[in-house]
């Protein structure tokens, strides 16, 4: 029997105030995204949408997506079954700088967490088919000239997105010292990988590439429609007592941190980091990296989520890991993929971006005025009768749509063909060919005729993935912590609690220190994470990103760093340093550091193209 989260809140009572914060991360499995195409059922409905979208989620994923149709779908990306939510976000692309075409970057893969911060409110799952969007795909102007994240309203214009890019060495550094955000980004003066905007840098740290960080509001107001996603949701504000509550009669809902990675390192090699310009180019047309955003559909089981709230604290290791799920949990030998209801060329060497957006940013013109498709008929829609099977290998004629013809958008949620594969997926698209002319086969699939030229081109793509994912997905690195309002430069105290400093020294996704991996202790610092772990038993303790701890009696697979690698303030005691990006601040009850070399197999992508012209 179904219960609403109202139901199921008053028989079990009103819940208490949450002194702190809990998290559990939901990962993703299968090969590849659910879908990439220009589709958008928040910002636009019913409609091709401007720019290109990777999306995770339910299968019925479409132009006409809502929560009640996502929750029929047939599988989801996500690892929770009883999760049919979507989440989407704009593609990215790298510019070749000798030619200006525009390439694909591969969506290394996506964590969504999930935080359930303290506060004096109930936190309730969300309501279904709550639609949410975080950032601004308009603007190409630096939100704020400090480089930081905002997400309290009462201290300013909120800036829910900052870009990470680890690095081995942070010199020069990533963002121009100086920069006031309008010829370049802004390095945030707490972490030296990140900052506001595309970095000029190669991110080149290990097993992390070029990282957007997304934070969505959590305040919801039920007198609003739930489709309003302009005014629905607002960011919490702080008691001053380090909770957050939404304002009086909204519902607090879990505070969703969209962590997405691109396999910008595939690039490496074709342009030159450190020289005032970077090369990668959001599917809108942004350069400046600004307009960073993502989109929400609410798809949860409610019941599901509720639970997760209440009991589940299963942080990095994921929701895998909370307690009886409801539902079940997702075979990783199986993947959920749909074709996107756009036939168009999307990847590939291209000379536009699909949609026509032009490149804007940091020299080169505005964002656009603010339609979100004024291009969104340039491309077909595929008919409602898509088959499910695989496409055969054939050539494929599409009629041009011009854009004052109307889209056909029959192939809507309900009826996106849905493709559960084990293997390699192959995808075979056409081009439109003239009706008085052989078709030309060009050596550049992606070439458009010149002007004046009466006939276009066939082209056909086959674009194979081959993906070997060989490591376990509990281990996924963690996410950036919700930004605080300062930080101290001043170096670890020697010796705390009878343990003395040892060093900085590298961490690794599979973690170095595995005794106890984050225990939820609130607000870090070394004393308080050398404190649980003496207690605990362990011989070393260590401080990560500003807040995280961990213990362990030995270090696996690391090696010790610059002391310049480990320059974050505590979150608990500024005048304290708690590690670095993916470095650790290490106590250890005799100085000293057993380390442990462990072989363990990493995280594997093999992404092949091949363009075969002349097939038939």
């Amino acid at each position: 029997m179904f219960f609403t989260t109202a139901v199921l809140t008053a028989l079990a009572g009103v819940a208490a105030a949450k002194d702190g914060r809990t998290f559990a991360v939901l990962h993703h499995y299968g090969k590849g995204p659910l879908m990439t195409g220009r589709v958008d059922p928040v910002v636009s409905p019913g409609q091709i949408s401007s720019h290109v979208h990777t999306v995770m989620g339910g299968s019925n994923f479409g132009f006409d997506a809502t929560g009640s149709t996502l929750r029929e779908s047939n599988c989801t990306t996500a690892k929770i079954k009883n999760d049919k939510s979507a989440y989407w976000f704009p593609a990215l692309y790298f510019q070749d700088p000798k030619d200006g075409h525009f390439e694909p970057v591969e969506m290394f893969y996506m964590n969504v967490y999930y935080f359930f911060e303290g506060t004096n409110d109930e936190i309730k799952a969300f309501p279904t088919g709550l639609m949410m969007v975080a950032g601004d795909a308009m603007t190409r102007t630096a939100p704020n000239t400090d480089g930081t994240a905002n997400l309290d309203p009462s201290q300013g214009p909120v800036n829910p997105l900052q870009w990470t890019c680890p690095r081995k060495n942070f010199d020069p550094p990533s963002w121009p010292a100086g920069s006031d955000g309008s010829k370049a980004g802004i390095q945030d003066p707490n972490n030296k990988g990140s900052g506001i905007g595309f970095p000029f840098a190669e991110c080149d740290g290990y097993a992390s590439p070029l990282r957007m960080d997304l934070h969505f509001p959590s305040c919801y107001n039920p007198a609003a429609d739930l489709k309003d996603y302009k005014t629905n949701t607002v960011y919490p504000s702080s008691t001053g007592n380090g909770k957050q509550d939404c304002p009086e009669g909204w519902i607090h809902t879990p505070h969703l941190f969209y962590e997405v990675y691109w396999n910008t390192p595939k690039f490496s090699g074709r342009w030159t980091p450190n020289q005032g310009s970077q090369p990668f180019v959001l599917a809108n047309g942004d350069r400046t990296g600004y307009s960073g955003h993502g989109d929400f559909i609410a798809g949860w089981d409610e019941p599901t989520l509720q639970k997760i709230i209440d009991t589940c604290d299963a942080g990095d290791s994921g929701m895998t890991k909370c307690p009886d799920i409801i539902g079940g949990i997702n075979d990783d030998s199986t993947s959920c993929n749909i074709d996107s209801p756009v036939n168009e060329q999307i990847d590939g060497t291209l000379t536009a971006l699909p949609g026509s957006n032009p490149v804007a940013g940091w020299g080169l013109g505005s964002a656009p005025a603010a339609a979100q498709s004024s291009a969104a008929s340039a491309a077909p829609v595929k008919s409602s009768t898509s088959s499910a099977a695989p496409v055969q290998a054939s050539s494929t004629k599409v009629a041009s749509v011009s854009s004052a013809d109307p889209v056909d958008v029959k192939a809507s949620a309900s009826s996106t063909p849905v493709k559960v594969v084990t293997g390699t997926k192959t995808v075979i698209a056409g081009a439109s060919t003239t009706s008085t002319e052989p078709a030309v086969l060009p050596t550049d699939a992606g070439n458009s005729a010149a002007p004046g030229d009466s006939t276009s081109t066939q082209w056909e793509t086959v674009t194979e993935w081959q993906t070997t994912t060989v490591y376990d997905s509990s281990a996924a690195p963690t996410a950036t912590a919700v930004p605080a309002a300062s930080n101290g430069t001043d170096s670890s105290s020697a010796s705390i609690a009878g343990y003395t400093y040892a060093g900085c020294f590298k961490d690794t996704r599979d973690r170095v220190l595995t005794g106890d991996i984050r225990p939820n202790l609130g607000s870090v610092s070394n004393t308080i994470c050398v404190a649980h772990c003496k207690s605990k038993g362990y011989n070393l303790a260590g401080t990560e990103y500003g807040g995280q701890c961990y213990c362990g009696d030995a270090l696996t697979g690391s090696s010790q760093l610059e002391e310049s690698e480990c320059d974050l303030a505590c979150e608990d005691d500024k005048a304290q340093t708690c590690g670095g990006g993916w470095a650790l601040s290490v106590y250890s009850a005799n100085g000293k550091v057993q380390k442990r070399d462990v072989k363990k197999e990493r995280h594997l992508h093999s992404h092949v193209h091949v363009r075969r012209a002349g097939r038939s």
